[in-house]
């Protein structure tokens, strides 16, 4: 079996690849692809958007419409899949997946497709084995880290950086988006390699890892 796996981010990509081979046999091969952020799906499931600014709602419809095309010659006995990995942010969980399953609908052929959500972001997958959190960064404020609840609508980069950065998110925010961004994929970094996979009690991600093992 592959996997494509898409991702919003650059953290996101650091982090799966560093996750997805502990939850596969050496066997199966996977391809983690990093987008500029996440978006939105657009109306009659037609991008208008720059194909350079990478926007990965933007581009789904398309992208799953030639995953489709593609999987379909691929020989017998060869099978692939796509994952995609989102935050779930402020949007409403059901009406979400109502979405992406329309743009999944839409697709003849249809490839091969898994919707995993992050709750609320993919730091809380870092955050739901936080002794791999303390691992990393043996001065991580216990008292942050202590607070946090599994897949909580909280702030959760948010919660991170209060765990773990100097200031925490109020010093780190106003650094700008770059910035933020390359501490996210510096925790992933950090973090991702001690993580107990088994032990995770984020619960999207212990939907993301059943996924994965069902596929394979």
């Amino acid at each position: 079996m592959h996997l494509e796996i898409l991702v919003e981010d650059q953290s996101g990509k650091k982090m799966l690849e560093i996750l997805v081979p502990k939850i596969i046999d050496p066997k199966n091969t996977f391809r983690v692809i990093s987008y500029k952020g996440s978006g939105r799906i657009p109306e009659n499931l037609k991008s208008t958007s720059d194909p350079k600014k990478r926007i990965l709602l933007e581009r789904l419809p398309k992208l799953i419409r030639g995953y489709g095309n593609t999987f379909k010659d691929y020989p017998k006995g060869y099978s692939a899949a796509v994952i995609m990995v989102c935050d779930l942010d402020k949007r409403t969980l059901s009406d979400f997946l109502k979405e992406l399953l329309e743009v999944l609908d839409h697709c003849n052929p249809k490839p091969e497709t898994r919707f995993c959500i992050a709750i609320e972001e993919g730091e809380a997958w870092l955050l739901g084995d936080l002794n791999a959190v303390r691992l990393a960064y043996p001065n991580a404020k216990d008292d942050v880290l202590n607070s946090y609840i599994n897949d909580s609508i909280c702030g959760t980069w948010e919660k991170l950086a209060d765990a773990v950065y100097p200031g925490g998110h109020e010093k780190l925010k106003p650094l700008g988006f770059q910035t933020v961004g390359a501490e996210k994929s510096k925790w992933a970094e950090n973090i991702s390699p001690y993580v107990d996979v088994e032990k995770i009690k984020s619960k999207s991600f212990g939907f993301f890892r059943k996924k994965i093992m069902e596929l394979v």
